[in-house]
């Protein structure tokens, strides 16, 4: 563990001062707004038209609603702080740490390194074969989406134009195949075969003009052979390349690797077996996992590199304070109030007479998978479905 003076120049630095003094200033502007705002009596103007006068004057506050007002009014500020703060510590751990941004993208991801003085590096895309195959699947998938909440039942027609749009640019996809260069001759049998069973599934329906159970139970099982096996495809595709990337970045980094941070985001269904997390763990080793390697969890496929960002310097700052506040550079990666949570939820349940429903405490700074981790019964990758 670093000491307090270091782990404090590591997100102050020289800017230290002029932080103090801007919270100082702040603060006050803050005291002096709350103590004017409580202050105030209620009175309406004289001599105002009628269309001002209803809106204009003081309302009178009791002064416990001026008082909470005012304690609430804290942590509104505290994010003006907090943000004024962020924008030095970026600048000083930009400056001090290369850091790895491994980003989700339609494209197989999107990789960018940043090193201390110098401008940021992206990373080549994934192969343009990545994006077919992936394209290929989920244009069964769609089709799926499209026809299940019309299942058996005749009169819904809602499904019919959607299709029929889906079932042109089905066709010319098809009719377009051969003349990719994108894709390697061995793979386009599979694609071509996956692209001819929607046509003529979509084909199927349209003619009958209505969707049922079985030939729709008929089309997902046939489809499924194929479609595991572009997934395969895709995902060995994807790896390989940001494999060969974090080859040359390490190369390149040299002693610095082992002081760079990185991060890749993640949506709930992707936190497990997130491909680009587990390629960076290959280069960071099990030590940096939840330490200098971060998987971020965010609301959409796709955010950006200033976001990213915001959140490692959010988090390495947090350190630092739990460090100050607490003595452990850790605790901050954790629910502060969840200790004291998980104590009353078991008081509560066990006055109930229930058993509490809790995972294994854990203790701050673990370095295991930040997915599920715990072994048991059940099929695991796609290989184990029958």
């Amino acid at each position: 563990m670093t000491t307090m003076t270091n782990w404090l120049a590591h997100i102050g630095g020289r800017n230290g001062g002029v932080m103090r003094r801007g919270v100082l200033q702040l603060a006050a502007g803050i005291l002096a707004a709350g103590i004017a705002a409580g202050s105030a009596s209620a009175q309406t103007p004289a001599n105002l038209p009628d269309y001002l006068a209803n809106l204009s004057g003081n309302t009178a506050s009791s002064p416990s609603d001026v008082a909470t007002r005012d304690l609430l009014q804290l942590d509104i500020g505290m994010f003006t702080l907090y943000d004024r703060a962020s924008n030095i510590y970026r600048r000083n751990i930009l400056a001090k740490h290369p850091i790895i941004l491994a980003m989700f993208s339609n494209q197989g991801g999107n990789l960018m390194l940043f090193r201390p003085g110098q401008a940021p590096i992206t990373a080549p895309s994934v192969p343009k074969v990545y994006q077919i195959l992936k394209s290929t699947g989920h244009s069964t998938m769609a089709i799926s989406q499209v026809v299940i909440p019309s299942v058996n039942n005749p009169a819904d027609k809602r499904w019919i134009a959607p299709m029929a749009a889906y079932r042109t640019q089905m066709k010319t996809a098809l009719d377009g195949l051969d003349a990719s260069n994108d894709i390697q001759a061995d793979w386009k049998p599979a694609v071509k075969e996956i692209l001819a069973t929607n046509l003529a599934y979509m084909d199927d329906c349209l003619a009958k003009g209505v969707v049922t159970l079985e030939p729709l139970l008929a089309f997902a099982k046939k489809q499924a052979p194929n479609t595991k096996l572009i997934i395969n495809w895709a995902a060995s595709t994807q790896v390989k390349h940001w494999m060969g990337v974090m080859d040359g970045w390490s190369a390149m980094l040299g002693p610095d690797m082992a002081k760079t941070y990185a991060a890749s985001n993640t949506i709930y269904v992707a936190r497990q077996n997130n491909v680009l997390f587990s390629v960076l763990a290959q280069y960071f080793g099990p030590e940096a996992i939840n330490d200098r390697l971060m998987l971020i969890e965010t609301m959409g496929f796709t955010t950006t590199p200033e976001d990213m960002l915001v959140s490692m310097t959010r988090i390495i700052g947090d350190r630092s304070v739990g460090e100050l506040f607490f003595g452990n550079y850790k605790v901050m990666d954790f629910e502060l109030m969840g200790g004291d949570g998980r104590k009353t939820i078991i008081a509560e349940m066990q006055r109930r007479g229930k058993q509490p429903v809790l995972p294994p405490a854990v203790p701050f700074g673990s370095k295991q998978w930040p997915a599920l981790v715990t072994p048991g019964p059940g099929p695991t990758s796609l290989d184990d479905l029958k």
